[in-house]
């Protein structure tokens, strides 16, 4: 909502010294979102005059059309001679009264105005457009032509406004009746304790029998309906300056006079209305639901179809408007225009002015249903004050008379459906308790009487809300009012004491661990939405029965394309790593923590929780029971270098090896036990593909899966080369934990290394030899690492050389070579016995 300052203080004498700024904080204190403050006419100085076009002499030697005229503009350029002007505008002729900046005028935008020869004559001033003059939109798209009425060589800048603030405040949904100088001005009037002139305090006169007649079928949709008729208006009648410039300051372009009096009318009271052409009405205007099948034609041109769910004006030809949308163009407000055989103007007389107040919801759902967001609809799917039907009408009314020689008629058409006002009980001290402040019932009577509440009782307060805010519903809504008018600045901080063992889960704390792990081995969270298309799932190559594509459907999907909740973690990591491959970043190694959502083989249909009292345990356990299945999984993927290349050394691509890495990182964080074995599952390789298994609730089971991606996978999703990702079910990872990570001992006593090679066949998995070594060694061996595979004819076809380095080490002595050797042999033995292993060169 755009409000000018100067249009303000026709509702509140603000002092003469605040400044948009001033009343910016001010609104800003009191919860408004003022988000920036316009200084109209920054940088224009005059002289900008009225002038009089004297002569116009078409320049016809140049490629475009090009104008030389002669302006009386008075005394204004110090000699009274007319002032010579080049011009290429075609939107005014001799006669018009136009605005003319002077030598030595500066419009917005720092442009100078000076004599300078152009187009082979001497130009002295500018003839001004609206864009030119920083006005706005005006609807000519040219020169402003001003009315004959106005004298040549006055001050244009004071007749046009060009002075001005605009506050531009951003409107909540729940604070609707701002979208209105007279909403905005009672905030403001509040915030400087001043009085306000309400501008819907008019003089109404009574309903009677003989206005223009109206039926109303749907009084759930339209509860009140206003018709006012004008008659005997001039057809050539132009908006004046001021009405004109109020409507561009406030963001709004210029129509033709009654239409400019409704959307004024609509600023300055926050309640739509429509004009209708009487003499292109048929019969009664009636309000009811759209049949099936029913069309219109809106003022924007387009034929839309109705649904039944759709809320219509109509006159007996069907319908004539969208209620609380936009109006429909068989009665459109006629444009002025001269009669081809008489020359007589002809153009709409006779209006008949629509003050109406539509459901907010039906509103709302039928403008979403056309895609057709107007500035009526906006307001009536906020909230608009019901009570204001017929003060709008008598503004319209008193406008259209005063400024195109109309005639009101006598007959005034309302109908109202039964209704009472809004009544909220409340505790004196509920604002209180809820601020932490204590405020007095003084306090808050005096908060809520200044928004427009009537309020009795004492220590039980009856509160009764007034129609132009629907958004106070409960007794906490009338704590907020009372809290933001004290001003939120003023509540106290106070940090709340948690009580003792209420820290963080263990379950919290591993995911944190596991998140800072990641980060420290130098990969970087993506946080992505959980909605997937099901045909990602056939990109990834998942078996036609993996559990993994049974979906969760959702029933109002943000995206067409992404109606499923994900079931892995992968399609939205390897989506962003797609992005910032396109985008140039092209070494990346990202990770995600989410949960997944798993539905159930046979899902079950939740019933309805009651509205009226707290649902049973039962039916609390009867929700859980058909909720999916949502385990926390994590994933990485790489692409691109792991280690770069530099002064140090070459660097060394990302490969299968550090997706691996990656699980044996959240294993360790999880204080879990993690075997890895040659795997074959989904998008990943098969020959570079590990299955991540942990021993979980006494038996061991896949947690997930890690290592290269197959290069099908990488090119239906678009990913770069040797893309690796990792995937592991983390809930699971947790529930295999042994408990808390026990410290490392630090022993002060020497490692004892001892480096064995054992040869194996090919298919051996080197984590089975690991295995067993580490077994057989015993409680001696600290670590153990593989340094070294080697193949070749040394050792034969189909086998294979594993090295690993053993450090054994104890606790309270120092070992000696026949301890350490010993332990090195049983460990030797024990890999020979399940793995067929050899030493190598024995």
């Amino acid at each position: 909502m755009r409000v000018p300052l100067s249009w303000l203080r026709e509702y509140v004498d603000l002092p003469a010294t605040e400044t948009g700024r001033d009343v910016q904080a001010k609104l800003v204190s009191a919860g408004l979102e003022v988000e920036t403050v316009e200084r109209l006419g920054a940088g224009l100085t005059g002289p900008l005059v009225v002038g009089r076009v004297l002569t116009v002499e078409e320049l016809t030697e140049f490629k475009k059309p090009i104008r030389f005229c002669t302006v009386d503009v008075g005394q204004a350029n110090g000699t009274g001679e007319p002032q010579e002007i080049v011009c290429g505008a075609r939107n005014f002729t001799r006669g018009d009264k136009v605005v003319v900046a002077l030598p030595g005028a500066v419009l917005p935008g720092d442009f100078r105005i000076a004599e300078r020869k152009t187009y082979g004559r001497m130009s002295r001033g500018m003839i001004c457009s609206s864009d030119e003059l920083g006005m706005g939109d005006d609807g000519t798209k040219g020169i402003v032509v001003l009315p004959p009425e106005h004298e040549v060589g006055t001050d244009a800048t004071a007749l046009l406004e060009l002075y001005d603030e605009v506050l531009d405040i951003a409107v909540t949904p729940d604070r609707g009746y701002c979208l209105s100088m007279r909403g905005v001005a009672r905030e403001t009037a509040i915030a400087y304790g001043l009085p306000l002139r309400d501008p819907a305090l008019l003089d109404v006169p009574a309903p009677n029998s003989y206005g223009h007649p109206v039926q109303v079928t749907d009084p759930v949709g339209c509860p009140r309906f206003t018709a006012r008729t004008v008659v005997g208006l001039d057809p050539e009648a132009r908006s004046p300056i001021w009405l004109q410039r109020r409507l561009q300051k406030a963001g709004m372009r210029p129509v033709s006079l009654a239409v400019d009096v409704t959307n004024y009318v609509m600023l300055e009271l926050g309640q739509p209305l429509h004009a209708y052409d009487r003499s292109r009405l048929d019969g009664p205007i009636g309000v009811r639901r759209a049949e099936p099948g029913e069309k219109i034609t809106t003022l924007d041109g387009t034929v839309r179809a109705l649904d039944p769910a759709d809320l219509v004006i109509t006159d007996d030809r069907g319908p004539i408007g969208i209620a609380g949308v936009m109006g429909g163009a068989d009665t459109e407000i006629a444009d002025a225009g001269a009669d081809p055989g008489t020359g007589q103007v002809r153009g709409t007389t006779e209006v008949v002015v629509e003050a109406a107040h539509f459901d907010a919801i039906s509103v709302a759902r039928t403008a979403r249903r056309h895609k057709l967001s107007s500035e009526a609809s906006k307001r009536f799917e906020r909230g608009v004050d019901p009570q204001a039907t017929a003060a709008a009408a008598q503004r319209a009314v008193d406008l259209l008379v005063l400024l195109a020689g109309g005639t009101a008629e006598a007959g005034v058409t309302e109908i109202v459906a039964p209704g009472a006002p809004r009544t909220i009980a409340m505790r004196a001290d509920h604002p209180d308790r809820v601020a932490g402040v204590a405020y007095g019932r003084e306090t808050v009577v005096r908060r809520l009487q200044e928004v427009g509440c009537d309020v009795a009782g004492q220590d039980e307060l009856v509160v009764t809300v007034p129609s132009w805010r629907p958004d106070l519903g409960e007794p906490n809504d009338l704590a907020e009012e009372v809290i933001r008018l004290e001003g939120y600045e003023n509540l106290p901080s106070t940090l709340p004491r948690p009580p003792a063992g209420r820290g963080l889960t263990e379950r919290q704390r591993t995911h944190r661990r596991v998140g800072r792990a990641l980060a420290g081995a130098g990969y970087v969270e993506a946080l992505n939405y959980p909605f997937v298309g099901e045909q990602v799932l056939d990109q990834l190559d998942l078996p036609a029965d993996d559990p993994a594509r049974r979906v969760v459907r959702v029933v109002n999907p943000l995206s067409d394309e992404e109606p499923a909740l994900r079931t892995t973690l992968l399609p939205g990591l390897l989506a962003a790593l797609r992005r910032n491959d396109g985008r140039g970043s092209h070494d990346l190694a990202l990770f995600e923590t989410g949960l997944v959502f798993r539905a159930a083989a046979e899902p079950g249909v939740a019933v309805r929780p009651p509205a009226d009292r707290r649902p049973t345990d039962e039916e609390l356990a009867g929700l859980d029971a058909v909720l999916p299945e949502q385990p926390r999984h994590v994933a990485v993927a790489l692409a691109g270098a792991r280690e770069q290349a530099g002064w140090w050394g070459g660097g060394r691509p990302a490969d299968w090896a550090d997706a691996i890495e990656a699980a044996r990182i959240v294993a360790r964080e999880a204080g879990a036990e993690l075997t890895v074995r040659r795997g074959r599952y989904g998008p990943w390789h098969p020959g570079r593909c590990a299955e991540l298994l942990v021993v979980a609730d006494g038996a061991e089971r896949t947690a997930g899966h890690a290592g290269e991606l197959h290069p099908r996978v990488l090119k239906a999703l678009g990913l770069p080369d040797r893309t690796c990702a990792m995937e592991l079910d983390l809930d699971l990872v947790e529930r295999a934990s042994t408990g808390p990570v026990p410290a490392p001992r630090i022993s002060v006593f020497p490692v004892a290394t001892q480096d064995v090679a054992l040869v194996v066949d090919e298919d051996v998995p080197a984590a089975e030899v690991e295995r067993a070594l580490r077994e057989g060694a015993g409680g001696l061996l600290e670590s153990i690492r593989l340094f070294d595979v080697f193949t070749g004819e040394q050792i034969g076809g189909g086998r294979k050389s594993l090295a690993y380095a053993l450090r054994f080490r104890a606790g309270d002595r120092t070992l000696t070579v026949e301890e350490a050797t010993a332990a090195r042999d049983a460990a030797v033995a024990l890999a020979a016995e399940r793995t067929g292993a050899a030493l190598r060169g024995a």
